[in-house]
């Protein structure tokens, strides 16, 4: 096994994982705040796994908190940034739908909380709209940062009454998912955890990493609708989605870290334009937002 070096910086990020004997994934962590992540993510995978309820779960093969390890199979596949061009985006957007559903379910909520304690918030929120209009004006043309600014004005507007918190992953973005072609094998990262509306679960789904299209959200909520009966409102994903795209190319414009298409903050916004028209939403007029069914 060969042990990453620590990265350097905020302790939170003092953790790393590592594949051995071609048939197992170790976590680990060398500073408190990771460790703490780590064995609440062990504590939530083992309540989550008891009932069987959630599909797609890493199997634990040891969860350990004296000495502080996890220890899950190793699955092979690859990530959804990997596979998204040549898969059908309503088959996968069937089998995400069936994972989210069974995570949102108010039993798995009720599981990691007896396990953890009371779940407070997202545990990674994306920048907040005042981040974004003071700072990305910089890294987009002078046109797009006035286009961004009134759909910053539209998402405060669509987000400022909260939606009913559910138990969410957290991350869900296409590297902690593992795929075998169409086939959803496993997601991964549960140190995320937390609570949150369901859409702001969607708000990778879109991207950045997989084209300016909205096909695999679209099939995702529409089969959600048909696993559990509820709505989801496209107009609250991609607010949430403006907020995490926008945040991700302005810290790593800032640190000078290319961004994981190696494309331009400026195309990421040409993306989120089309988004928007995809979806027929229009960011610069008032919100018209659907009532929840």
């Amino acid at each position: 096994m060969t042990v990453p070096a620590s990265a350097g910086g905020d302790p939170l990020w003092h953790k790393a994982s590592a594949i051995v004997g071609e048939q197992f994934v170790v976590k680990f962590a060398w500073s408190r705040p990771a460790a703490l992540r780590l064995a609440r993510e062990i504590a939530v995978l083992d309540a989550l796994s008891r009932a069987s309820a959630v599909p797609f779960l890493p199997e634990v093969v040891v969860g350990s908190t004296d000495p502080l390890l996890l220890i899950t199979r190793l699955v092979p596949g690859a990530s959804l940034f990997k596979v998204v061009d040549s898969i059908d985006r309503d088959q996968a957007g069937r089998q995400l739908a069936r994972f989210l559903a069974a995570l949102h379910d108010p039993s798995a909520g009720e599981r990691v909380q007896a396990a953890v304690g009371r779940l407070t918030g997202a545990q990674l929120p994306p920048a907040t709209t005042t981040a974004l209009r003071q700072r990305l004006a910089r890294w987009i043309q002078p046109e797009q940062h006035r286009t961004v600014m009134r759909w910053c004005d539209w998402a405060d507007a669509v987000l400022a009454c909260p939606g009913p918190a559910v138990l969410v992953h957290g991350d869900l973005h296409g590297d902690n998912q593992v795929w075998d072609h169409d086939e959803l094998r496993l997601v991964v990262d549960f140190e995320t955890i937390g609570a949150a509306e369901p859409e702001y679960e969607l708000r990778a789904l879109p991207g950045p990493g997989m084209g300016p299209g909205v096909e695999l959200l679209t099939a995702a909520m529409r089969h959600y609708r048909q696993i559990t009966g509820r709505q989801l409102s496209p107009e609250r994903a991609m607010a949430w989605h403006l907020r995490n795209a926008l945040s991700d190319a302005l810290w790593r414009s800032e640190a000078n870290i290319p961004l994981p298409d190696h494309r331009t903050p400026s195309q990421w916004v040409d993306d989120l334009s089309a988004r928007f028209t995809a979806l027929d939403i229009d960011p610069e007029a008032s919100p018209q937002l659907p009532s929840r069914t």
